[in-house]
């Protein structure tokens, strides 16, 4: 499983209510699976604060169970798919323990509505958080990467994930209600009547309609690592790689030993080399769409002589996008991928 990837929690596939299981089970699961994005506690960070009594007073054991599932595909929340029914039964049980909320019955009762006007509606009173299309606000929940006084990111209504996991009574009601703690407001203070109300949910209903089919594989064809051998010695293909990142408006950071600090001082490979190099431009872009990204920057690229031979490496930026479940990222890890093919290609002319 991907282990570092920051994962969310919001969804049930099954409709019975509570499920009766060992409460340890579940903090062990959500420890190693959630509590990196979630928070420890349930107060969030990246992924949405499932210890908000609102959001447990709003959503059943189904959409909890369905969201676990299926995740949010394009979006920060990982599918679980390989986690059996009665573990995610278990975690389930767990996020309830966070608060005393009620959760609400079951209640798979279609709502019928003018679709047209719900489009209208969503555009005065939706679209500035979740979107145009509804498929979310920018960025992440973390606070470098979303206004600062906004505790959660709007999620993805125009979701595969999503609308496989709420119900049109649960949309409704939050739409209805509100959710306390977070930006997102109760619409029927705000004038809107109940025929209102049916209209827009019947209009993100009809997401479905054009939900194209999840391609989770789309880069795992990609390889993990651009490489290339260079015609030239190591110390020839070092400077001609930074001359080309310098062409390409990076900044070059250093040139390091690959083992620097793995080993005592001065005992380093002279023949294995790494050079850092950024452009802050993107840098911030890039963290400000999802500071995960941040793992792997500055960018870098690695010279290796052996056996006579000198390689030349990189990470690829969109083998990482794939990790990332980020549709906002791949642009941009299309653009790093791009730029570090460019530089190679360049530097072993």
């Amino acid at each position: 499983m991907r282990t570092f990837v920051l994962l969310t929690i919001t969804g049930l596939l099954l409709t019975s209510p509570v499920y009766a299981t060992d409460n340890s089970t579940g903090y062990q699961l959500f420890s190693q699976h959630c509590a990196s994005c979630h928070g420890s506690d349930g107060k969030g960070g990246t992924g949405v604060p499932l210890a908000n009594k609102s959001f447990q007073e709003q959503v059943s054991d189904h959409f909890l169970f369905s969201t676990i599932r299926y995740g949010r595909p394009g979006r920060v929340m990982p599918s679980f798919s390989q986690l059996s029914d009665a573990e995610i039964q278990a975690i389930v049980a767990y996020v309830r323990s966070f608060t005393d909320a009620k959760p609400p019955k079951e209640n798979h009762q279609s709502v019928t509505g003018d679709i047209a006007r719900g489009k209208e509606l969503f555009h005065n009173h939706c679209a500035s958080c979740h979107g145009a299309d509804g498929k979310g606000g920018k960025g992440t929940g973390v606070t470098f990467s979303r206004p600062r006084d906004l505790p959660i990111i709007a999620p993805a209504l125009n979701n595969y994930g999503f609308l496989k996991s709420a119900t049109d009574q649960m949309i409704k009601n939050t739409l209805m209600q509100g959710r306390e703690g977070t930006p997102m407001p109760s619409f029927t203070k705000q004038g809107l009547k109940n025929k209102d109300i049916d209209d827009l949910v019947a209009y993100i209903r009809n997401f479905e309609r054009y939900q194209e089919s999840v391609d989770v594989d789309k880069y795992k064809s990609e390889p993990l690592m651009i490489e290339s051998e260079s015609p030239y010695d190591l110390a020839t293909t070092i400077e001609n790689i930074k001359r080309s990142a310098i062409g390409k408006n990076f900044r070059i950071i250093r040139v390091q030993e690959l083992d620097n600090g793995l080993v005592a001082e001065g005992k380093e490979n002279k023949a294995q080399a790494i050079i850092y190099f950024c452009n802050f431009q993107s840098l911030n872009e890039a963290l400000a769409i999802d500071t995960r990204v941040g793992l792997f920057l500055p960018c870098r690229i690695t010279v290796v002589e052996t056996a006579g031979k000198v390689r030349v490496m990189s990470i690829n930026p969109k083998r990482l996008s794939y990790l990332f479940n980020n549709d906002e990222l791949d642009k941009l890890c299309t653009q790093m991928h791009d730029s570090y093919v460019e530089i190679i290609e360049e530097a072993n002319l």
